[in-house]
Order: structure tokens, then C-alpha cells, then sequence
């Protein structure tokens, strides 16, 4: 799984310190801006393969087991505890479901606010986020609402670096690595429909956010597939739909968050400097503008059922002197553009540097090491907020059709992970399962079914943040299994350190995770390289034997769900442009949805929004491609913040 190196301070993928309460923020720099990608010009010529088959993961056996890889819990155990096979001294065995201690309580008396599920699928990131320690202090009443709203959809986003899989050769590798800079979000495509509501509920998890689930049907490539609302057209070809100029920066600054894109059947919005603007799905003329006074630190991987989102922004231009904190957090309307309130919350008497937001019914719930809270998304009413105190403290939730809170308790040394299933109206805990002391990270890939991804032991080796998945059970706090996934064979990522549920390279559905390989030799003349797409049973554990070919010279990425297909998104070679796929969730057969044009000053643009990095939505023939900042221009060329296709 590779991971791009971070920028000069900021929460990257190691384990970064954790702040004593007794400390003071630190504020932190803005990223440095990735460099333009080599690799779209003629490739270079390649040593010659070996005569033998060419490399990659053997997707014919499940992998072996990870560092600490304990047994499953049978049905008939009793005990909370599982038993490990080999238990390792530094990874005990997670447990069982455990006794939730007493989470959240009330601001106000909860109103009642309805739940109705949503599967969105996800996406961005902040930069700039300074974090202040975790308050030992009672949950202070938000302020009054302030600013305007903006909204961030999946993504994922987000969401290794085609080029860079494990087997190429050095050469290759040191490209890959200085390609790569930030690590955001991949394909985070969130659609709403007025009349989607019951579709909706249908669609699963994607890069990060949870997705209803009809279950698994059958295994292997049978079984028994609810059809997803994507269609192939009669003609796939992709033509150019409109263009988002890069915006400029302010004096004195070289690089700005713009993370948060979103789609619905009439509006593109797209964050900028220190706005949110909604285009035109098709022509791309501008239909609203949503100002701010600072910057987007980060952005919900989802949108309500009425087309309602929410971010986190800061309450002024920051400067080098002054980078500001990232404490007010607000909620927008898609279709209009207006703001429907903007709060904040305190620990004590500081307000709280929010590091992740998401939402789940009705509720907006941000977190941070500094603490937490709940909004109503309508009204704004505060609902809840996590107990903190020296021993426990949420690091952030997951979202969609249910709340998923990772909350860290114990010392930094003897950390350990409880994954909370909570209620959003009131912050009650449903259930929880206790991952093994020394998990310093996890995060939400899928809130149902319930998917957590963790280094454990840090032995991924590459910075991807997953060695393991696990697969819990919501309603009972238990593992269902736990799936070893080595960082040499597959391409997914997640930063479980602050953007809990931003994951790339995976969609979750029907019970199964799909995930992207490592890239590898293709069998074609000369230079070549190619991935697939795997299926893991997410009750078993096991590989499903379905796999789907990206096919040479292209490299594949897992985007979102579609009923139970699988919406992805094929790199292309440098003389080609690159495809939308679906992925039928039965036959694992793939039908082409759009090709993009092949024109060099095309691909030129569509090269620079790497899978990994940028956010990519797709639905009903129009894929939005988009960066997640801004930044002084490297040259006279123009560079842009979003490209939109459509076919048809």
C-alpha cells in the first residue's frame, strides 16, 4: 500500500505526538504543494521482464496473517475475550464486546430528530489543523451561529501511486516517491437525487463512509446482486464538460485547503480560497457562491437526504504569523448555496481545533484530540458531546447510515481503541469492541457493515496506515473476523491519525471489501504495468476468487458503491484517457461507463489529479475530477482547480 511522504508539518501517516493537556496549540504550517507527475510523456525504456509470468500478489491464496493475528471468536465463546492462535508479547488479541461506558450526554434534551439512514461515499482532508490537547473540562455551550457553510462529499477522498508498486525497479520507485506529496482523497462521489431516498439506502460504503448493505447472497464469483443506478451509455466517449481555473492565493502564501467537492443532479460544488461555489452539473456557469472568512480545514464525506452538508473552516485568513485554529464548523444547502448555521465548541474556556466532521441522520459530529461535539444539522442545536478526561477522549467518528466513534483511552504508551457504535441523536454507546493495547490508530472504513483499518504493530512498512482489517459486528461489539492485508500487495490507504473515515483504493458492499492490488508488470511489449481489484467475505475473512482486471498499462481504484457493483476509476497509460467502470458484484464483469478524451491537453490536466490525492466523483455519465488545494503557480502554464466529463 503506498503512501505518498507528508508535507513539512503536518499529521502524516506515522505516529505523530500527542499532546500532554497541559500543552499549548501549536499551530501548524500549510502543505507543500505535490509536484506536477512524471510518467504522461513516452515511458522510459524498462529492463526486460523475466521470461517467468509476470509479478504481482498471488490473488489465488488469502494472505497470511499479520503481525498479532489472533483467532476469530467461535459462536459458542462466552467470554469477551478472544483467544490468539500465537499471541505476540507486543499485540494482545483484541476483545471482546465490553460494557460502553457512559458517552455522551445531552446539552439540551434531544428533540427526537429522525435517523434516516445514508450511505454517502467519502472524501478530504484539512491542512494547516493546529490540534490542542484533549480538555479535561466539561463541554462548553457552542456560540452563536456565524459564517457561511460548505460541504465536502466522498472522496476519497481522500483516497499507492500507479507507477509505484512494489516490483518495479529503483528507478522507478524514486520517481513514484518524489511524485507524490500529500496524501488526500479518493474517490468520494456523492450523489443525491430529490427522489433518491430509497436508493440511497442501497448504496454502500466508499473510501471511507459507510453504505446500507443487503448482505452477502453468495461467495466466490454466484450469488445473487442487486443492481446499482449507473448505466452504460450507447457511446462511452467522454467529452470535456467545463473547466475550474486554479484560483490565486493570497500574497505571502503558497499553499491553501480546498477540500470538499460535491454533485447532486443539478449543482457541482467545489471549494476555493476561502469559498464554496456551486456550478452548473452540466454547463459549469456559476449558480452560487458561498463566502467564508478563512479557509475549509476539512470537509463531510456526506450529504443528507435533503442535500445538506458540513465543514470545518477557519474563522480568518491565516498568515504566517497567525495561522489560525480550526474551530468554527458549519452546515450549507447544496441546492442554494446558503448557510444554515456555523458554531463552535469549547473545552473550558478554549475553543476546540476540530480535526473531522461527518454526519450520520440528522447529526453533524466533529472531533478531535481536544474534544468533541454534535450539532442537528437543520437547526444547528447542540446535542451532545463526549465525556473526556484523563483516561479517554474521541479522536473523530465515521459517519453515513450509523456513528461510529473511535475513542483512545489509557497513556501514550499503553494506548487502547475502543470502536463505539453510538447513537447520533443523543451520543449513547450501542456497542463497542476493544481493539489490543498497542493499536495506536485506527480507521472507519465502512460504519455498516462496521470496517475498521489499523496498522497494528506498525507493519504495514510503507505508511499506508493498514496491516489488518476487522470486521465487527455493530449490534453485538464482537469481531466478525480480521483480514491481514500486507502493505506489499494491496494499493488502499487510510489516515486514522485525524481524518478518521478517509480511506482510498477500497469500497465496501454486499459484505465484502474490495480492494485494490499493488501495482505490478503487465504482459505487454515493453513497458507495462496493471493492477486488479480483489474481494474479501467479510464474515469469513477469506478472498472470493472475484477479480477484476485493470487491464495493461492502466491501474484501477476502487471509487464507491452502485447497489452492489463496484464504481471504479482505471488511470490510463500516457497516450490514453482514463475510464469509469463498473464492477458487477456477482460475475465481477466490468462494463465501461466513460473514456475520457485522449488529447494531450486533456490528459495533461487529468494526470494531475491523481487517484490518491485528488477527489473524484462520479454518477449518471459525469465524472468531477478536482484538487484539494491551491497554490502559487509553478509556471506559466495554465493549471486548473477542476475537470468535469460527461458522455452522451
Amino acid at each position: 500500500m503506498t503512501q505518498p511522504p507528508q508535507p513539512p508539518d503536518q499529521p502524516g501517516f506515522g505516529p505523530p505526538p500527542e499532546p500532554e493537556p497541559s500543552q499549548p496549540e501549536q499551530p501548524q504550517q500549510a502543505p507543500a504543494a505535490p509536484q506536477a507527475q512524471p510518467g504522461f510523456g513516452p515511458p522510459p525504456e524498462p529492463a526486460q521482464p523475466p521470461p517467468s509470468a509476470p509479478g504481482g500478489p498471488d490473488l489465488s491464496k488469502t494472505p497470511e496473517p499479520g503481525y498479532g493475528y489472533p483467532q476469530a471468536p467461535q459462536p459458542s465463546q462466552q467470554s469477551p475475550q478472544a483467544a490468539p492462535q500465537t499471541p505476540p508479547p507486543a499485540a494482545p488479541v483484541p476483545g471482546g464486546p465490553q460494557t460502553p461506558p457512559g458517552y455522551g450526554y445531552p446539552q439540551q434534551p434531544p428533540a427526537g430528530y429522525g435517523y434516516p439512514g445514508q450511505p454517502q461515499p467519502g472524501q478530504p482532508d484539512a491542512y494547516g489543523q493546529p490540534q490542542q490537547p484533549y480538555g479535561q473540562q466539561p463541554y462548553g455551550q457552542p456560540q452563536q451561529p456565524y459564517g457561511y457553510p460548505y460541504p465536502t462529499v466522498p472522496m476519497q477522498p481522500h483516497p499507492g501511486q500507479p507507477g509505484g508498486g512494489r516490483k518495479g525497479n529503483a528507478t522507478l520507485a524514486i520517481i513514484v516517491a518524489a511524485v507524490v506529496a500529500i496524501a488526500l482523497i479518493v474517490g468520494a462521489g456523492v450523489w443525491y437525487s430529490s427522489a433518491g431516498g430509497d436508493d440511497e439506502k442501497k448504496n454502500t460504503a466508499n473510501s471511507g463512509d459507510g453504505g446500507g448493505t443487503k448482505g452477502a447472497e453468495g461467495h466466490g464469483s454466484g450469488g445473487a446482486t442487486t443492481g446499482g443506478d449507473e448505466k452504460a451509455p450507447a457511446d462511452p466517449s467522454a467529452k470535456v464538460l467545463f473547466q475550474v481555473p486554479a484560483p490565486k492565493v493570497p500574497k505571502d502564501t503558497t499553499t491553501i485547503v480546498t477540500s470538499g467537492s460535491w454533485m447532486t443532479d443539478k449543482v457541482y460544488a467545489k471549494s476555493g480560497v476561502a469559498e464554496v461555489v456551486g456550478y452548473d452539473a452540466a454547463k459549469g456557469s456559476e449558480l452560487w457562491t458561498l463566502d467564508l472568512p478563512g479557509p475549509v480545514c476539512e470537509a463531510s464525506d456526506h450529504v443528507t437526504e435533503g442535500g445538506r452538508t458540513a465543514i470545518i473552516y477557519k474563522p480568518k485568513m491565516p498568515t504566517k504569523t497567525d495561522p489560525q485554529s480550526c474551530t468554527q464548523v458549519a452546515a450549507f444547502d447544496l441546492a442554494t448555496g446558503e448557510k444554515l448555521w456555523s458554531e463552535t465548541a469549547k473545552t473550558g474556556t478554549q475553543e476546540i481545533s476540530f480535526n473531522n466532521i461527518t454526519i450520520s441522520g440528522n447529526t453533524v459530529a466533529a472531533g478531535s484530540t481536544s474534544g468533541g461535539a454534535a450539532w442537528d444539522i437543520t437547526s444547528g442545536k447542540a446535542l451532545w458531546a463526549p465525556k473526556t478526561s484523563d483516561a479517554c477522549y474521541d479522536s473523530g467518528y465515521g459517519g453515513g447510515p450509523k456513528m461510529v466513534a473511535v475513542r483512545k483511552c489509557g497513556s501514550y504508551e499503553q494506548r487502547q481503541l475502543h470502536i463505539q457504535t453510538i447513537d447520533p441523536k443523543d451520543g449513547k454507546v450501542l456497542s463497542e469492541y476493544k481493539m489490543a493495547e498497542g493499536i495506536d490508530y485506527a480507521a472507519v472504513v465502512s460504519t455498516d457493515p462496521l470496517v475498521v483499518a489499523a496498522d497494528v504493530g506498525d507493519s504495514a512498512g510503507d505508511g499506508s496506515g493498514i496491516s489488518d482489517f476487522f470486521s465487527i459486528d455493530n449490534k453485538s461489539g464482537e469481531l466478525r473476523t480480521r483480514i491481514s492485508a500486507p502493505g506489499e500487495e494491496f494499493a488502499a490507504r487510510c489516515d486514522g491519525i485525524t481524518r478518521i473515515e478517509h480511506c482510498s483504493g477500497l469500497a465496501v458492499g454486499k459484505d465484502r471489501l474490495y480492494i485494490a492490488t499493488e501495482e505490478h508488470e503487465g504482459t505487454g511489449d515493453g513497458y507495462s504495468r496493471t493492477n486488479e481489484v480483489v474481494a474479501f467475505d467479510l464474515s469469513t475473512g477469506k478472498q472470493t476468487g472475484q477479480r477484476a482486471d485493470a487491464g495493461d498499462g492502466y491501474t484501477i481504484v476502487p471509487l464507491r458503491m452502485d447497489g452492489d457493483d463496484v464504481i471504479a476509476y482505471k488511470r490510463p497509460p500516457y497516450d490514453k484517457g482514463g475510464q469509469v467502470v463498473s464492477i458487477d458484484g456477482g460475475s465481477f464483469k466490468e462494463t465501461r461507463l466513460m473514456e475520457n478524451p485522449a488529447e494531450k491537453s486533456v490528459r495533461d490536466v487529468e494526470a494531475r489529479m491523481l487517484p490518491q490525492h485528488a477527489e473524484i466523483l462520479y454518477a449518471q455519465g459525469r465524472l468531477y475530477m478536482s484538487d484539494v488545494y491551491a497554490s502559487e503557480l509553478s509556471s506559466d502554464d495554465k493549471e486548473y482547480l477542476a475537470i468535469a466529463f460527461g458522455t452522451g
